[in-house]
Order: structure tokens, then sequence, then C-alpha cells
């Protein structure tokens, strides 16, 4: 069964979309820790980051770097932090995540809520600087 990042993938269900190339997509986190948080996944549906080919695991990374650098941009922050977690979805995916103290990249944290108009602003706002 494909799992909830391949159905965005494949258009089945929306997501707010930062970029996309041939092997990955970057989106917003539509139940952030903070404004700004973003996912960056492989189209290669494959459950453990470790289990990745060489090629797709170190392309994911740079693409994630891009998103990552513009998203510093967009977002006022001191760092923008990564967590890999993997255990809520069976597909690999980085955490992208403006934070100005380690409090910003707990997932304990009660989760923020924008409007769609708010979160099409951050995309355009990171996008600008992509």
């Amino acid at each position: 069964m494909a799992s909830i990042f391949t159905k965005i993938i494949n258009g089945e269900i929306p997501c707010y979309k930062i970029a996309e190339n041939e092997h990955f997509i970057s989106f917003l986190d539509i139940q952030p820790v903070t404004k700004g948080h973003s996912l960056v996944i492989p189209k290669l549906e494959v459950d453990y980051m470790f289990d990745l080919p060489d090629d797709i695991y170190t392309g994911l990374h740079l693409f994630a770097k891009k998103i990552a650098v513009a998203l510093r941009k967009a977002i006022p922050c001191k760092r923008i932090c990564t967590a890999v977690v993997g255990l809520e979805v069976p597909h690999t995916h980085i955490h992208l995540i403006p934070a100005n103290s380690i409090h910003d990249v707990n997932f304990t944290n009660p989760r923020l809520k924008f409007t769609s108009d708010e979160y099409n602003a951050i995309i355009k706002s990171i996008q600008e600087h992509l």
C-alpha cells in the first residue's frame, strides 16, 4: 500500500509544494512545529533512510540543502534544524525546521495552524529564494 507521501507525489493528496525535481519533492508540513517547517522526501518509496540507494541518499541531502538555504532566507531564524525520525510515515523524509532554540524542535510542542493563504504566502517567500 502506498504511503501518504507517495499519494502526495502522485497527486492523489494535495500539498503545499515548495519544489520538485525528477527524484525529490519538498512541501510544507501541515502540522508544523514552527512556521516554515518543511519536509523533503525522495520520490522512491523506501521506509528506512539508510536503505536508500547511495545516489538517492546523497541527492536527497543536496536537495534538502537547497530548500534549507532558501527557507532560512524566507523565515528569520538562527538555524534550519533537521530531524529524521522515520517512525510516523513509512517513507524516508527529512524535516527542515526553522528554529531559534532547541525548544523549537520539540515534536511534543503544540502544532501550529495556518490558513491556506498563509501557507501559500510561506511557499511564495521560500520559492523567491530558490
